[in-house]
Formats: structure tokens, C-alpha cells, sequence
């Protein structure tokens, strides 16, 4: 028998073998790689990255440089608004109203007053909305961060300083700078190497610690600020001789009256809307409640300052470079949070879909 190779010039022999199996393929012939001189040639004659950059600024006209500048100008020009405007103006007003109370006790959670998360709520939402490019991420505050800042923060100045106030701003300052210079080296691949894994311990992890910390309004007694387990564990335990019933009946009320909304909107299409508006519900009724009865059991926020801060330069510069880890491991953390905000919102979005 006479042995062919398939190696041959000739690509005859291969698609002759090939059909007498019954199996059409279609054959490419085999590319012989570049000489050296070839390959310098072509490298030679390719543009570099900052003159194709240049090329295509050369480009773009006016419009295009006015959405590089306003990405706004972008979807405004492409927006549906007789189809999704009234589905956009409801969710806005619902996660608005829930942003208010939201927003102050994340502040409460870094050791700040009321008012700064009030400011850091809303502020980025409407820079987000002019500069902004994606419709998936979530801007301002979140509880993982507070904690991380009334960590450090308490360790060096006490929380009801001027002086803590400030390092606060001048740690979100540090933040801010370091998140854009990530940006513009286009650092955001680094998010591709965190396993999935890593995302998911990260975020039980967090949710315990955050639950520890914000049980102390529940059980009527101060728990010590930490992000650590354990001692929010022994703090717990050390003050149970403090409980005070009046707030663990109100939470208690309010908790199950979000589980019996969540679970009245996950079983019946028909109270669908129920599940998003628990929260909102929740915040109605402890409202109303606190204005009309006005016990004096429950702590309450008190006044809130009105109108905006004076523009000014945050101090405590000398701190700068005791500030400088923690900046960098918010910039981590607000990074990975995003991305698993973006995770739980695709998610959402196809069990909604699938439960259609």
C-alpha cells in the first residue's frame, strides 16, 4: 500500500483522503512564516500607538469631539423617550428617595455628619450622568468603604474632630486622583485576573461585616467600629446588658414587613412592583411613624444643614502619606465593588427575563 503525506505541496492527496471519509473539509494551504527582513519591513511601515491616535483625533469632527468631551451628548441623541422615559422617571424617583436615607448612614458609618452623605449621594450621580459612558455602574457611597475610612480615620484623630472631617476629604480627594490616573493609563483590564471566586468571598464577607456593624440599631447600643469579624463579635456580646427593646420591636416590624413584600413580589407576577418597593415602603412608614409618636427610645438624625458647603481646600496634608495604603486599597475595593454591582445588575436582569 502506498503511504501518501499530507505535508505534500499538493493539497489533492489530503482532500482526497478527507472526502473518501464521507466528510467534506475545506483545506488551506499551508503559509510559510516571514523572513526577517520581511518582518522588519512591516514593522518598520506600521503606525506607532501615538501617531494612530493622532490620525484618528485628526479625524473627528466637531461632533464627535463634543461627545468625546460629553458622552451625554451621546445617548441623549439616541434615547427612546416615549418608551422609556416613564419606566426611567419611576425608577429614578424610587432609588432617589431611597438614596436619602441610604446615603446619611453610610456617612453615620464612616464617623461623618449626616449631611456629607448627602453631598456624596447625589453630587456624583449628576457628574456621572454628563461624563459618564456606562449605563450598568453604580456611583456614590458604599458601606464597604465607609467602614474602611472610619478604620483608619479613628486610628489617628477622633471622629468628632474638625480635623477628621477633613482627612475624610482629603482621603476621597486621593481617591479620586488615583481612580483617574487609572483611567488614563486604561488600567481597567487589572479587574480581569479577580476570580470569580475572589468576587464572591469578597462579597459575603462583606455583607457579614456590614451586617455586624449596623446591628447596633437594632439592639439599642453602641458596637464597636471595625472590619473585622471577630471583634464586632465580642462587642456584641460585651454590651448585651444594654439591649434596649423599643428599637429591636421597630427594626423587627420593618424586617418582616420587607420579606413579606419580597417574597409577595418573587411568588405573584401580578405584585411584582412589590418587591422593589418594600424598601421605599419601610422608610414611609418609620418616617410617618417617628413624626406622629416621637418615641424617645428611637435615636433619630436630627437636623440636617441646609444649602451646599463653601468651597475650600481640605487640610491635614501632613498625613498625607499615612493616608496613601488606605487610598490605594479604597481604589481596589470601589473598583471591585463596581464590578460586582455591574455582575449582580446582568444577573437580575436575566432572572427577571427568564421569569417572564
Amino acid at each position: 500500500m502506498e503511504k501518501s503525506s499530507f505535508a505534500s505541496a499538493s493539497s489533492g492527496e489530503l482532500t482526497a483522503a478527507v472526502y473518501g471519509a464521507g466528510r467534506p473539509v475545506r483545506v488551506i494551504p499551508l503559509r510559510h512564516p516571514l523572513d526577517a527582513a520581511v518582518r522588519e519591513a512591516a514593522a518598520s511601515s506600521s503606525p506607532s500607538p501615538l501617531s494612530a491616535a493622532m490620525e484618528r483625533a485628526r479625524a473627528m469632527g466637531p461632533w464627535e469631539w463634543a461627545e468625546a468631551a460629553l458622552p451625554c451628548l451621546a445617548w441623549m441623541r439616541s434615547y427612546r423617550w416615549k418608551e422609556d422615559f416613564q419606566a426611567d422617571l419611576a425608577a429614578g424617583i424610587t432609588v432617589g428617595v431611597m438614596l436619602v436615607p441610604q446615603a446619611m448612614s453610610y456617612a453615620k458609618l464612616a464617623g461623618l455628619h449626616p449631611i456629607y452623605g448627602l453631598y456624596t449621594g447625589f453630587v456624583p450621580l449628576f457628574v456621572y450622568a454628563i461624563f459618564g459612558s456606562s449605563r450598568q455602574l453604580a456611583v456614590g457611597p458604599v458601606a464597604l468603604v465607609s467602614l474602611l475610612v472610619s478604620n483608619v480615620l479613628g486610628g489617628i484623630v477622633n471622629s468628632s474632630s474638625e480635623l477628621y472631617t477633613e482627612l475624610a476629604i482629603l482621603l476621597a480627594f486621593m481617591v479620586g486622583i488615583l481612580e483617574c490616573l487609572m483611567a488614563l493609563l486604561r488600567l481597567g483590564w487589572l479587574i480581569r485576573f479577580i476570580s470569580h471566586s475572589v468576587i464572591s468571598g469578597f462579597t459575603t464577607a462583606s455583607a457579614i461585616v456590614i451586617g455586624l456593624s449596623q446591628i447596633k440599631y437594632f439592639l439599642g447600643y453602641s458596637v464597636t467600629r471595625s472590619s473585622k469579624i471577630i471583634p464586632l463579635i465580642e462587642s456584641i456580646i460585651a454590651g448585651i446588658d444594654q439591649f434596649s427593646w423599643p428599637p429591636f420591636v421597630m427594626g423587627s416590624a420593618f424586617l418582616v414587613i420587607l420579606l413579606i413584600m419580597k417574597k409577595l413580589g418573587k411568588t405573584n407576577k401580578k405584585l411584582r412592583f412589590l418587591r422593589a418597593s418594600g424598601p421605599l415602603t419601610a422608610v414611609v412608614l418609620g418616617t410617618l411613624f417617628v413624626k406622629i409618636f416621637r418615641p424617645t427610645a428611637i435615636s433619630v438624625v436630627g437636623e440636617i444643614p441646609q444649602g451646599l458647603p463653601s468651597f475650600s481646600i481640605p487640610r491635614g496634608f501632613e498625613h498625607l502619606m499615612s493616608l496613601m495604603p488606605t487610598a490605594i486599597l479604597i481604589t481596589g475595593v470601589a473598583i471591585l465593588v463596581k464590578h460586582v454591582a455591574i455582575l449582580f445588575l446582568f444577573f437580575f436582569c436575566f432572572t427577571s427575563v427568564s421569569g417572564h
